[in-house]
């Protein structure tokens, strides 16, 4: 481990996340909301403690990152820009407990959307963008988002950007990693414009369309309104939100290819097929169900909304899906398992994990019947290594277990059976909403104190793809 090299990088995120906080300071004295000291205060606590960790790194190595060191700076980087984050909840006393203000502020840089606030509308409009902010720059990554400089430092990028990016594969647009994180913010910034001018159309104010444009296009669902997105009954703001929550939770790379007019390419990808098919299945069926009393267009779009919202794991509500019907509940379970693409800002397991895994189980009866044959799982026309298969096996089992254990883990702590799974998948998918007394018209503040520090772990874990933060668990990992 280089840890002179760690603490230098750990010191630079730090300050990235002071300066991030610039914008709401600004808001503060342009809205005489008094909440600049408490931002100031925390400028100086986050610059303090960055230069400290950049001053003791001074002398470290020039070059890249090697694997083990990025692993831990990523894992690191969250929980300490989560913890710095959480400063001016805390100061300004609208979240007195620290562990709350540290679960809002990792619910926000996680892009999760959970939330222990009860009256959302009362918080200052600084403290409300910082909230969005948290989820914007966690949409992309901090990591994404300072890789592009980081080669300033002297150091490469790589292994920060393939521990960070979520999914199976780290497609890159160019050759260098700084170019594609250049890419990706490029595309990033000008769909989150996009999508606040038209919300400003649909009737938002200018602060409200720049708030939700950031919480759309990161997936995560932060609101300022405490009814969210059904404070407004107008069809452009919802058709506008479903759109960009689609697009949120789009590969990255095809959008890229969307900028280039590839049109063809993006529309043959086997992964865009199938999380649009999943998307527009259950939209379909809820509709016809008929959620919203025979109302045909209103049930479609109330359906399509919640449905974008639940697969792209970003959480905005319009409607109580538990209270519509028990096989409603169950279809929103299963599709909080779902989640969109790989490579998108959205949680979950990913669709293209379950394609690969069912192709495979399928070949494996071939296999069966022809043992010696070589039978490769093809996707998008290209073999895929079984090293990914693996992979994703695991990442399954792994999933699969830390929910089962985690359902056991809130269920000791005396939440309800219901509740308990909620809460898993709703943090451990990144979601925001799930089940129980943690559903879409509920939030997370009564939960007890051990389950809400426990459900800003799985937070971090889901958003860091279980593997990043687990191995530094392993004795492995810290073996020469």
């Amino acid at each position: 481990m280089r840890w002179p090299t760690i603490s230098r990088v750990l010191g630079f995120l730090m300050l990235v996340v002071g300066g991030l906080m610039l914008p709401s300071l600004g808001l503060s004295f342009a809205y005489g909301d008094g909440e600049w000291l408490h931002f100031l205060t925390t400028l100086g606590l986050t610059g303090i403690g960055g230069g400290t960790l950049m001053f003791i790194g001074r002398h470290s190595e020039r070059g890249d990152i090697r694997k083990r060191d990025g692993y831990f700076i990523v894992a690191s980087s969250w929980v300490l820009a989560s913890l710095f984050g959480a400063v001016p909840y805390y100061l300004s006393g609208w979240i007195p407990n620290p562990l709350d203000a540290f679960f809002e502020t990792a619910s926000g840089f996680t892009t999760t959307g959970a939330s222990i606030l009860t009256d959302i509308e009362a918080l200052p409009p600084s403290l409300l963008f910082w909230r969005s902010t948290t989820q914007w720059i966690g949409g992309m990554g901090i990591i994404v988002l300072t890789v592009a400089i980081l080669p300033l430092l002297g150091i490469g990028g790589m292994e920060l950007f393939a521990s960070e990016a979520p999914g199976p594969t780290t497609d890159k647009l160019h050759p260098r990693i700084r170019e594609t994180a250049k890419r990706l913010w490029i595309i990033y910034l000008l769909l989150t414009l996009a999508c606040g001018g038209l919300l400003d159309l649909g009737g938002m104010t200018p602060f409200e369309s720049a708030n939700h444009a950031m919480t759309t296009m990161s997936s995560g669902g932060f609101s300022t309104r405490n009814a969210s997105i059904a404070a407004w009954d107008s069809h452009l703001i919802h058709y506008t939100i479903i759109a960009f929550m689609f697009l949120a939770g789009t590969n990255f790379t095809f959008l890229y290819m969307l900028f280039q007019g590839r049109w063809q390419k993006v529309a043959a990808n086997e992964e865009i097929r199938m999380y649009a098919s999943i998307v527009l299945f259950a939209a379909l069926v809820l509709g016809l169900l008929g959620l919203r009393g025979g109302e045909g267009h209103m049930a479609f779009r109330e359906s399509l909304f919640m449905v974008v919202s639940v697969v792209t794991t970003t959480g905005f509500v319009t409607a109580d899906y538990q209270s519509w019907m028990p096989f409603v509940t169950l279809l929103f379970l299963l599709l909080m398992l779902s989640g969109a693409s790989a490579g998108s800002t959205s949680g979950g397991i990913k669709v293209v994990r379950y394609g690969l895994l069912f192709k495979n189980t399928a070949l494996e009866l071939k296999r069966i019947l022809h043992p010696r044959a070589v039978i490769p799982v093809r996707f998008n026309d290209h073999a895929v290594d079984r090293g990914v298969i693996y992979n994703i096996m695991a990442f399954l089992v792994l999933y699969i277990g830390i929910a089962m254990i985690s359902v056991g883990v809130f269920a000791a702590m005396g939440l309800q059976l219901d509740t308990a799974l909620g809460a898993t998948l709703a943090t451990l998918g990144n979601i925001g909403p799930g089940i129980g007394n943690v559903g879409p018209v509920d939030n997370f503040a009564a939960l007890p104190q051990a389950a809400k520090g426990y459900c800003s772990f799985l937070m971090i874990l889901g958003r860091l793809e279980l593997f990043t933060v687990l191995i530094l668990f392993s004795p492995y990992f810290w073996k020469q």
